[in-house]
């Protein structure tokens, strides 16, 4: 009887022991990325309420939270400190208190982050500044310090829930440099992504005994610029390349998506974008079996939670108060008048009112023979009558420089071409669409096949676009604007922003032929501030201004190009 009875307890005993040594863990991971300074449920731009914002998604962070406890984690992946006038406000203006990207990340209790291109464009004071400020680690494991060799940024962060080591390893594109003049990011280099990616998984793997391994990545999935050094849309090639991740967040390319990658060794790697603005969160759910303290199965959900109409966190308006208050006063400071108003739309089709005010501008403050612009946004308008600082944000969205650098007759043409060359189609019959549009047909209304911050056009220059010429011979230009010849061998002097100038778009490298490594030699003036204070400025002095195209180019043979220019109008535009 005492020997039966031993043995059930034993038994006993051994069953419980072996159930205690299993069980399942079930972590809960959220991602934003590319906020761009919409923390609240307005557009100060706009004057207007938005769907989507912080305000929201911290609502939805915190029912989430509610539910998973410690066992939720929050990301961010970069391009917070720069879009909204909240972040300039932020970090030009009031540079005395806490940057505002940091009150909201703080308040959110975020757990990582990293830095993103837009954020490096601050440069060294403002985004350092906000490094320190953040109560969160910011990674970027291919950010290294010329200096010492080591990373800039922390490499990774590891967090254990419930026996289970997740680590966390951040980066950012490695393209900065083509983008963004030295000064913005001295005594950094940026490292290939694939390179990086398969150093520090080896390291969170051997030396950290990490579980899992998650990538938060400021990089797009497939395309932008590739050099023989680097690629700027690494994500999909992370993916499937390095062996060792489960989950990677990525973003850049603002497009929401989720990409089940199946990696060189067979293994699955969960893949989200949760696109731009604070309108969706990217939201992955792992439940982990352990035995004996080791992990033996994963198993990934994936979604992408649209928060565009849900509650907003009371709590954070009430966290954020004073930044709404002083920037509303900021932005609605006037400047002067337009006796018209302008628009961006009317930059795709011709000569117009605000692109030529903008390079009326840009060859006044420099005193450049030619200037080169783009327009930075796809539909906005500023009203006749009063201007505002809001409006700045309008007529120019980036914190770029302005230069003014040196090119040949021949490299203006040719750097007009490639321009052109993404903007319209070459067209061979007069029913043709002029513009170069998408054939996405998933999208409800056709939109540009290319990027309208590459649709360079200039001023100082009497030129012709032929669209039923081939590419890279459209372009004809007849003269200087004051009457002079145009002489394809002679130096000018031609002002553009720093984005451009530094390689941006590659319409200086591919376009005009000028190697990347020279084209710091090329620049002969760089302003003290950035673009959009100097058009501030110039709206302030001439109080009343009555926007007037130069009418120096146009799109032939107008035979053709008139009434396409007018059917591709109303396509893009309902107009």
């Amino acid at each position: 009887m005492r020997l039966k009875a031993f043995l059930t307890m034993a038994m006993l005993c051994l069953t419980t022991h072996v159930m205690a040594e299993k069980k399942n863990v079930t972590i809960k991971m959220l991602a934003t990325s590319d906020v761009h300074g919409y923390f609240f449920p307005y557009d100060f731009i706009e004057h207007k309420p938005i769907r989507g914002s912080l305000a929201r998604v911290s609502r939805y962070v915190k029912d989430v939270r509610k539910e998973y406890g410690k066992n939720m984690l929050l990301f961010d992946n970069g391009d917070i400190l720069q879009g909204q006038p909240t972040c300039y406000y932020s970090n030009f203006v009031r540079k005395d208190s806490i940057n505002a990207a940091a009150l909201a990340v703080n308040y959110m209790q975020y757990d990582a982050q990293t830095i993103g291109n837009h954020d490096v464009e601050t440069g060294h004071d403002v985004y350092d500044k906000w490094i320190s400020e953040v109560n969160c680690p910011m990674l970027g494991a291919n950010v290294v310090d010329t200096a010492t060799g080591d990373t800039y940024l922390k490499p990774y962060a590891v967090f254990e829930r419930e026996g289970v080591r997740i680590a966390v390893i951040g980066m950012i594109t490695p393209a900065i440099p083509y983008w963004l003049h030295e000064k913005l990011w001295q005594g950094l280099r940026f490292e290939d992504m694939v390179s990086a990616s398969r150093k520090w998984v080896r390291h969170v793997k051997d030396v950290e005994k990490a579980d899992v391994v998650v990538g938060l990545f400021h990089s797009g999935w497939d395309g932008g610029i590739t050099t023989d050094k680097y690629s700027e849309d690494a994500s999909m090639a992370v993916a499937q390349q390095v062996d060792g991740f489960d989950v990677i967040f990525y973003g850049h390319d603002h497009k929401r998506a989720i990409q089940n990658v199946v990696n060189h060794n067979g293994n699955k790697v969960v893949c989200i974008d949760p696109g731009c603005n604070a309108t969706s969160v990217a939201d992955a759910t792992l439940t982990l079996t352990l035995e004996d303290g080791k992990v033996v199965s994963k198993n990934i959900e994936s979604s992408l939670i649209d928060v565009r109409d849900m509650d907003i966190d009371e709590g954070f308006m009430e966290c954020m108060e004073d930044v709404v208050n002083d920037v509303t006063r900021f932005v609605s400071i006037k400047l002067g008048r337009l006796t018209r108003a302008i628009r961006t739309r009317d930059c795709f089709f011709g000569s117009s009112d605000l692109n030529d005010l903008i390079h009326d501008i840009q060859l006044t403050v420099t005193g450049a023979d030619i200037s080169i612009n783009a327009p930075l946004t796809f539909n906005s308008t500023i009203e006749a009558g009063d201007v505002t600082i809001a409006d700045m944000f309008k007529l120019y969205k980036y914190e770029n420089d302005l230069y003014v650098m040196k090119l040949r007759g021949h490299e203006i043409r040719k750097h007009l071409e490639m321009s052109y060359d993404q903007w319209v189609n070459t067209m061979t019959s007069p029913a043709d669409h002029i513009m170069l549009l998408s054939d996405d047909n998933t999208s409800t209304r056709p939109g540009f096949k290319n990027l309208t911050f590459n649709f360079d056009s200039a001023a100082g220059i009497d030129y012709e676009v032929d669209v039923t010429k081939p590419d890279g011979q459209k372009v004809s230009i007849r003269r200087m604007s004051n009457g002079e010849p145009f002489v394809e061998s002679k130096w000018y002097r031609v002002a553009m922003n720093s984005y451009r100038g530094n390689g941006g778009g590659e319409l200086l490298t591919k376009g005009a032929g000028i190697p990347a490594e020279e084209l710091e030699s090329r620049i002969i003036w760089k302003s003290e501030h950035d673009q959009r204070y100097y058009i501030l400025k110039e709206i302030q002095r001439r109080k009343i201004v009555t926007p007037k195209a130069f009418n120096n180019w146009k799109f032939v043979p107008e035979e053709w190009t008139r009434p396409a220019l007018e059917r591709d109008r109303k396509l893009l535009f309902n107009e």
